[in-house]
């Protein structure tokens, strides 16, 4: 996720226990609730810290403690860049296989499922852009395909040997127009692109014949009010192999109000008769910055019901947690609730664009909002 300047945004865990007062979702139903925390190792790396009643705290571990049952982490392809931002250069890089294998070993080793999510770029991959990896930028259609195979096999083989298979896999991020573009247009080269969609479920699919862990795989588009749209027809070109639907919502971007979002949720669900996650969201806690790296957010465009406050976070989450429920779908996975300001850094800036809507405050303290994880929903 990243736009503007930033590309914006177990198998289902099943909660145990009977439903009662702050336990969470419950084991009535089997929902995945989480976050994406893809910037923590860096973060933490760079000398961030993270706070739960102001005691220093992994991060990992305080977003099991507060109900989260799922992270998801996004993989770059030959992300250099994450390391030629740095003076000197560093020796290794961020949202790569190996960090990505790190984060992933942190939330199994505290009891969470993950989702992996392949942007099939050296970049953020998003609506406006979806770039080839660098190594693929030539191939024709076929090679192309198999190219694109043998990494989502090989990368997920490695991760299985090293104990850290996903439970969900994303083969691509936010594909509205596509990806691996412009040879795999959704909308221009159809029948291309449907051939390299099967070609990176196949590899994954295949992945997993030897594996304990059978990853569930997710098609990602932005905004609920496109996805109907975008899977129409879609099975007439063979892309019927996968198990989820996954949908970022925005309030900035998103036209489809909170208070309809349930009827959205159930009719993608019934149009393509698979199960309905958001696997993106977000919303502040204040309209402040905690550094100078200008943040995304756009006030004005807020739900008056919902302010910028700490209050307001935790109101909106529980709220868009049960119209997913509502609605019948499986999951909500809150986008990069972690990204503190540090001294971290990509290509835009050092710190963070987005510590207005983290679920920490500007010292790395949880927020209300943390708690959305485990309010007690009322379930369908």
């Amino acid at each position: 996720m990243r736009r503007v300047l930033i590309l914006l945004f177990s198998m289902i865990l099943p909660f145990t226990g009977c439903k009662k007062q702050g336990s969470g979702i419950s084991s009535h139903i089997q929902f995945s609730i989480g976050g994406d925390l893809s910037y923590v190792n860096q973060i933490l790396d760079m000398g961030g810290v993270y706070r739960d009643s102001g005691k220093p705290a992994d991060p990992y571990l305080i977003f099991s403690s507060y109900g989260a049952n799922t992270i998801r982490f996004r993989l770059f392809h030959n992300p250099e860049w994450t390391a030629g931002v740095y003076e000197p250069p560093l020796d290794h890089f961020y949202n790569d296989i190996e960090d990505t294998r790190r984060g992933i070993l942190a939330a199994k080793a505290n009891g969470m499922a993950v989702c992996l999510d392949f942007h099939y770029s050296d970049t953020w991959a998003d609506p406006q852009k979806q770039i080839k990896p660098s190594a693929w930028d030539n191939l024709t259609p076929e090679v192309l395909a198999d190219s694109l195979y043998n990494y989502t096999y090989q990368t997920l083989r490695k991760l299985d040997a090293s104990g850290a298979m996903p439970e969900y896999v994303q083969v691509g991020n936010e594909i509205n127009p596509g990806f691996l573009l412009p040879t795999g247009d959704r909308w221009k080269n159809t029948t291309v692109f449907a051939g390299l969609l099967n070609s990176a479920i196949r590899g994954v699919r295949d992945a997993s014949v030897q594996s304990a862990t059978k990853p569930k795989i997710i098609l990602h588009v932005a905004q609920p009010e496109n996805a109907i749209r975008w899977f129409q027809g879609l099975d007439s070109y063979g892309i019927t192999d996968y198990d989820i639907v996954g949908l970022s919502y925005y309030y900035i971007w998103s036209t489809v109000k909170i208070d309809l979002l349930s009827d959205y949720i159930e009719a993608v669900r019934k149009n393509t008769g698979r199960d309905v996650m958001i696997v993106e969201t977000a919303y502040p806690w204040t309209t402040l910055n905690g550094d100078s790296y200008g943040n995304i957010i756009e006030p004005a465009k807020t739900d008056q019901r919902y302010p910028a406050t700490e209050t307001g976070q935790y109101e909106y989450l529980v709220r868009l947690v049960q119209e997913v429920i509502d609605g019948g779908g499986t999951g909500v996975h809150y986008w990069e609730p972690a990204w503190i300001t540090s001294p971290a850094k990509d290509l835009w800036g050092t710190g963070s664009a987005w510590d207005c809507n983290t679920l920490f405050d500007f010292n790395g303290n949880v927020l209300k909002g943390m708690e959305f994880m485990r309010f007690p929903y009322e379930l369908k």
